[in-house]
This record gives structure tokens, sequence and C-alpha cells, in this order.
């Protein structure tokens, strides 16, 4: 049956039934026509029906009984359907019930019994099944019920099982085992024979580590300055981006412990500029998070928000929410927003753009992020700065130089059939969107920019900065431990330059925190040491190379500091640029804690406390639209 002639004959049995008025479906049946979307997803999305009574519609129409799947795993259990697994369920969308009386087995669908799905289904089974219609959602929640454990192991383990070399579950191979006992062993005998020589031998690598980091961020930031005044986007192309040339777009929001800010979803997610029944928006709610479900559903969310439940078990971190999420993404694309975001209306439609025009090489798309209480107190006015180099010039600067970017932990946008080529998140990673981006490239795939933000809050709190920068700078240790394991192979598909890259910003990010205290430590001497007492622990020339290490980092740190501020035109930061190294001190403070935990507790995830700031995150107005 061809759709129209579908659509035509639900609207007239929804109509029938006083479950629609004839103005509302006409309206429907246009956009939808437009669109090319069922009409019934149509109705739901505007509110028009709920979804219940429209299956229960199509049930009567398709002449096959509605059911709402059992919500126990013993039916399921008591089953013997060899070869039907949770893979098997979702990618086809039928799920067995129960076995009547007379043995016929029952099987709810949520899609048309067309004769070649029931043939399709009828040989996985090996038998003919009693096929029922089941609501989507309620299918859904019947799966997550039934089959809550098996999708905690796929979403734990999905990585470490198909490529444990990719995963961050064991923190050391063996290899790397052996090589830092050695290192340690050799550092502590030369120690014991010469310790002037290992003073003077650590203070020229933590100064070379230092301004090499800093060097290199400098230079990709002024690479990324090239693209300043470059449009991204085509505005016309943009204009003329109809309905009918949208996919289906799925949005993960992750969310523990946040019912203060889950409501401000709603408001944020609902001004995205993109037809609400091509739109699906996963809330995923850890299954012990009662209290922020309940304030999310209190919300009222529109129909097109649904909840998933993520089964409980360790690692309890995002990546994890973000793969059981990912099992039941129905959208071409997808992307992660947190639960305070605010993007920018057109976001998702410049994100189809850059997919379509780069092709199926580009496997995500990372949107700027900045703060919309930047002016809260110093700690969020460094915070803005910092966010604004990097994603106004930095990551454009990789981009510009095709190496690897090193994703945000939000607002990065997926094409669905590479990211699970990919394997998804590693949920023992915990900067699971930085090991990402790397491990796109190093699998050959590509990572862009463009030019929409995302408005969050920034860090208000000093403690609560530490908690979150030490999880960030410990998932980049774990990065690079994972992505070093076999380098040579690396260095073979992402090229010597991406190797580098990746070494330069993603271990050298880490680095340069573990050494700034000393660095400063060796500034301070200088100042208050006796000229022999100094003299016979740092050589002249040792001496003046840690100064000049420590001060031409510091100056280049400051320069892109102030670079991103004068970019967003945020005039009354940019002499806040001084401050850097002040605050790096606040990074190396969470670097040796970061440090620390990937001795102690490689896989906890240190969680951030949101909704701290009296600044409303509405309306940003003080920075204009960028280009670039």
């Amino acid at each position: 049956m061809a759709r129209h002639q579908q659509d035509r004959r639900i609207g007239d049995q929804l109509v029938d039934r006083g479950l629609v008025g004839k103005t509302t479906l006409d309206a429907a049946a246009r956009v939808a026509q437009e669109s090319g979307a069922y009409i019934g997803e149509v109705l739901v999305s505007i509110g028009a029906i709920d979804s219940e009574s429209l299956t229960r519609a199509l049930a009567d129409l398709w002449e096959i009984p509605y059911a709402v799947p059992g919500r126990t795993a013993a039916a399921l259990d008591a089953l013997d359907t060899p070869g039907v697994d949770v893979g098997t369920v979702l990618g086809d969308h039928w799920l067995p019930l129960e076995r009547r009386a007379d043995g016929v087995l029952v099987v709810a669908i949520t899609d048309e019994p067309t004769p070649q799905r029931r043939a399709s289904i009828a040989a996985t089974l090996g038998e003919e099944p009693f096929l029922v219609l089941a609501d989507r959602w309620e299918f859904q929640q019947a799966v997550l019920d039934r089959y809550g454990s098996d999708l905690r192991d796929r979403a734990s383990l999905g990585l470490w099982g198909r490529s444990p070399a990719h995963s961050a579950r064991q923190v050391l191979v063996p290899w790397q085992r052996v090589a830092l006992v050695l290192a340690v062993i050799a550092v502590a005998l030369a120690a014991v024979a010469s310790p002037r020589a290992v003073v003077v031998t650590l203070s020229v690598v933590v100064g070379l580590a230092f301004l090499v980091g800093t060097g290199f961020k400098f230079w990709a930031s002024l690479r990324g300055a090239r693209m300043e005044h470059v449009t991204r986007t085509d505005a016309a192309a943009l204009a003329a981006l109809a309905d009918t040339d949208l996919p289906r777009y799925t949005v993960l929001v992750p969310v523990y412990k946040e019912a203060n800010i889950v409501a401000n979803l709603i408001g944020n997610l609902g001004a995205l500029d993109y037809p609400a029944h091509l739109l699906e928006v996963l809330i995923l709610v850890e299954e012990d998070d009662t209290e922020t479900r309940a304030a999310a559903e209190a919300a009222n969310p529109p129909a097109h928000f649904r909840f998933i439940t993520v089964p409980a078990g360790a690692p309890q971190t995002k990546p994890k929410a973000c793969n059981v999420g990912l099992e039941f993404a129905t959208g071409e694309f997808l992307v992660i927003f947190d639960a305070e975001d605010k993007p920018e209306p057109d976001q998702l439609k410049k994100a189809v753009l850059a997919f379509r025009d780069a092709g199926e090489q580009l496997v995500c798309v990372q949107a700027a992020l900045n703060y919309f209480n930047a002016d809260e107190n110093p700690l969020t006015r460094m915070f803005t700065l910092e966010y604004s180099f990097w994603f106004d010039y930095m990551l454009p600067g990789l981009e510009y130089g095709r190496l690897a970017i090193p994703l945000g932990g939000t607002s990065n946008h997926f094409r669905v059939s590479g990211l699970r080529r990919l394997g998804g998140w590693d949920p023992y990673n915990v900067t699971e969107d930085a090991d990402l981006g790397i491990r796109a490239a190093a699998e050959g795939m590509r990572v862009g920019v463009i030019d929409s933000t995302t408005y969050e809050e920034a860090n208000t709190s000093y403690p609560n900065f530490v908690r979150q920068r030490s999880r960030w700078i410990k998932g980049y240790m774990q990065t690079t431990l994972v992505h070093l394991r076999n380098p040579f192979r690396l260095v073979r598909v992402a090229g010597l330059r991406q190797t580098l890259s990746f070494l330069f910003l993603v271990g050298g990010t880490p680095a340069t925190f573990l050494a700034v205290p000393l660095l400063y430590g060796v500034f301070l001497a200088s100042l208050f040491l006796d000229p022999q007492q100094l003299a016979f622990l740092f050589p002249g020339w040792v001496l003046w190379l840690s100064m000049f290490n420590l001060g031409v980092g510091s100056a280049l740190m400051i320069y892109v500091s102030m670079m991103g501020a004068f970019k967003r035109r945020r005039y009354r930061l940019v002499i806040w640029g001084i401050a850097n190294p002040a605050y790096w001190v606040l990074h190396s403070v969470a670097a040796y804690k970061g440090l620390w935990q990937l001795i102690t507790k490689p896989h906890y995830w240190e969680k951030t406390a949101h909704g701290l700031t009296g600044v409303s995150g509405a309306a940003p107005h003080a920075v204009p639209s960028l280009r670039g």
C-alpha cells in the first residue's frame, strides 16, 4: 500500500473516532507530504494525539490486536527462542512476549505487519508467530525491562569485547607496565649515583615539556585564526534547507543527580529549529536516580521527549549511559547535550549540511562551547577565556591542518553509522569524548567543527572545578596510554602528523599542568636561594633555560586567551588573560589529583555539580552570533 493511501486511511479512522479534527488532520497531512514522514508521527509530535491512541487505531486498521508488552523478565526466560537476542529485538523491532496455551508464540511488533515482515520473523523463529501491535515507547520500555542485564553488558563491555586495545578498562598493557617499572628503577639508580644530574635532567625535561605543550596550542590557535572570517555554513543553503531535505535526528541527554536543572532542557531543546516529527530526544536517566526522572516528568515534556532507564551496574559513567541510548537511537544523525545546555537554534541544520558536504569520511562535527555566566566570578571569567580560545581558535586550527580533534563533552554531532562502526563510547574512559575523537582519527575517519555555539554554565565553585578538571585530566592520561599501546599502527593508519598532534595536545596537556609547580618552584628558588646553593642545584644554563620555557610558554598562553575574548567580543575579559599563570595552579592541583586517581581508582567518575550559578542561561545576549 502506498504511503499516501495508508495515511489517508489512518486519517479517516482517527477522524471517525473523534481523536483528531479535520482541520488538524489536513495540516498534518501537508506536513507529512512535504517531509516524507508518516502522518501518525506528525500528529504525535504536535500533540494532536497520544502515541497509545494512535497505536490502537493502527492495530484496528491492520487488523491485529493491540498489546502492552509485559514488564517482567520471567516470561521471556520461560520462552524457548534460540537466535533471538537484544540485538535482534532492537534491530528488527519485534519482541517475543509469551507462548499461548495452544503453543503459538505471541510476538509484539511496532510497524505494519507486511507479508515480508511476517516471513522474516517466522524465518528467524522457525515457526509462525501470532503478531500483536505495541506502542513504540512501550516496546522500548519492555526491551529495557527484559534485556536490562544484556544492555548493561553491551554498553559496558561492548568496546572491550570487540577491541580490548581501544578500551581503558586495562590501565596499562604488559609492555607499558614493564617500561614503567624499568623507568622508575633507572631514575632511582641515577638519583643515588648522581642526584645533581637527575635534578638537572628533570629540570630540562620538565621545562621543554611545558614549552612544547603550550607552543603547540599557540601554533594551532594561530592556524585557527586563518578560519576566523571564513563562513563555514552557506547562509543561502541553510535558508533553503526544507523539511523534506532533513533526516531523522536523535538527541541524547545523559543526566544524573540533576533534578534541580533537568526541566531547563525542555525549554532549551524545544527552541531547536528542527521539525519535531523528525526529532527524538532521549533523556538517559540512571536506574537509581528517581528524583531526576520525577523532576523531568513533572516538567511535562513534549511527545518527542522520552526517557531511557540506564540499567544499574559498574561502571556508572556518562559514556555507558550514551551507549545505552545509542542502542535505541533511530536517527541518521545523533548529538549529545547536557541538561543545562542551550544550543543555538539552527545547530542541527548546520550539522546536517556539514555532513552532506563532507561525505561519509566525516564521522563527527563539534560545535563550539561557551558560557552564559562568564562575568559571575573570577573562575567563570578564566573558564570562559579558556573555552573561547579552545573552541574558537584551537579546534578550528586542528581541523585546518586535518589533525586529530579531541571532542568536548557535549554538542558533538555524529553520523550514527560511523559511530557504531567505531564501537560507541568507552565507558571506562572518563573523557570518553576526547578518546572518541582520537579513536576516529586512529581509524582513518575525520572530525570537524561547525560555526555554532552551545551555551553552558561555567563552574562557579573552586572545589567543584578541581573535581571536574581532575576527571578531564585523568581522562587525557587514559587516552594517551590507550592510543600509545600500538604506536606503530597509530602512525601507519593516522599518519605521523596526526600522531604528533595527539601527543602534543592530549599527552602534552597533563604534562604541562604537572610541570607547572616544578617550574614555579625553580622560579621561586631563583628569588630566595643563596646564589651558591642555586648554582649547585641548577647550573646557569639550566636556570636560564627553565626561566625561558616558563616565561615564553606563559606569554603564549596569555596571548591566545586574550585572542578568544576578542573574538567573542567580551572585551572586559581580555585583561583577565594575565591571570592565566594563577589559573594554572588550580589545573596543577587537579592534575596531581587526577594522576593519583589514575593509580588508585582509574574508572571513578568524579561528578560535577550543575545549577550552582545565579545567572539565567536563557539569553547570552551579550555575545553576538559568530562566523568562522
